[in-house]
């Protein structure tokens, strides 16, 4: 008997067509359901091969982000009713224990979903469903969108995170699809050589990918809702899988680029933090940030922590209470868009 590449299982066909609901079947042994799992809902639309490209919309791969699981919810309530040419998959919760507690990483094994790829077939919970994502979820897809916002811990700038093919008319329908978006700003993400993430395992299968920040506090903006929601269904028009002509972005995206360590901002001790700096600033190099209270020495002048680069705060810490190594903000630069 033949060893199954995964220990996901479902009822979905992804072949099959028409629209269907169903659940992943993670897994999950426990002293209280000994044969138990997670069950992680999805829909499936699907026209039948050779009628367009398959999109894999997902949201939740952190649990305490909102804009994108909640859009996704309304497009699942939309596609039985849909006209499409090729395929969606939408998984609104991808991390399904992280989302449902409310939490960045899973409540079963602490694991940060977009620090896992490419997973482990027999590892942990969190690591199953990189192993799944990575192994039978890219290989269908053509175009993955992956949305999150700066969870409990972070308020980010609306913004689209972008990785540009290098060049040919992949790059061009890409940078189509940045620009048919139209988030405010579209940001040219450095995460210092992390390549754990959906976007290391969307370029490991040559897939398109985008992905976005659209808010914080672990709330649900109506604004940022909105743009999120045109924002997919431009981006499915113009990958042709849907028919609908829908309003034309509010004005042309800021492109920016985060470049390296110099535009990351740490705690260099445990304290709290006072900035001295909002959310969408322009600041410069040696710019005071703020200040850093030692709690238990009360009575001491505060450090001060400077900016190191010139930069627009793309996203800032939302917890005053801070430990050594946390950020406390990113900033970006004017990008050239070609």
């Amino acid at each position: 008997m033949s060893r199954p590449a995964t220990l996901i299982a479902t009822d979905i066909d992804f072949e099959r067509t028409g629209f269907q609901t169903g659940t992943l079947r993670l897994p999950y042994s426990h002293d209280r359901s000994a044969y138990g799992h997670v069950p992680i809902p999805l829909a499936v639309l699907n026209a039948g091969a050779g009628t367009g490209p398959t999109v894999l919309l997902t949201g939740g791969n952190h649990g305490d982000e909102y804009e994108g699981p909640v859009a996704l919810m309304k497009l699942m309530q939309r596609m039985p009713s849909m006209a499409v040419r090729g395929r969606l998959i939408v998984i609104p919760g991808l991390n399904f224990p992280a989302f449902i507690n409310g939490t960045r990483t899973s409540p079963i094994d602490h694991g940060n979903l977009n620090r896992l790829f490419p997973g482990a077939r027999n590892g942990q919970p969190t690591e199953m469903i990189a192993h799944y994502v990575e192994t039978e979820l890219l290989p269908r897809a053509d175009v993955a969108i992956d949305l999150h916002a700066g969870g409990a811990s972070f308020e980010h700038v609306p913004t689209l995170l972008a990785s540009p093919p290098a060049e040919g008319e992949r790059r061009a329908l890409y940078m189509d699809l940045v620009r048919e978006f139209g988030a405010p700003h579209t940001m040219i993400m450095d995460l210092l050589g992390e390549d754990r993430t959906f976007a290391a395992a969307a370029e490991r299968q040559g897939k398109l990918f985008l992905c976005g920040e659209f808010g914080g506090h672990a709330g649900c903006d109506a604004a940022n809702l909105a743009l999120v929601e045109n924002g997919l269904l431009r981006v499915l028009h113009r990958l042709g899988v849907i028919p609908e002509v829908h309003p034309a972005p509010a004005g042309r995206t800021r492109f920016l680029r985060v470049e390296g360590a110099r535009h990351y901002v740490y705690a260099p001790l445990a304290g709290v933090f006072e900035p001295t700096f909002k959310l969408g600033d322009q600041v410069r190099e040696r710019q005071l940030a703020g200040r850093l209270y030692d709690p238990h020495r009360p009575w001491q002048a505060p450090l001060d922590i400077a900016f190191r680069s010139d930069g627009m705060v793309m996203c800032m810490r939302t917890f005053a209470r801070v430990e050594s190594g946390d950020c406390i903000a990113l900033l970006a630069s004017e990008a050239n868009a070609n």
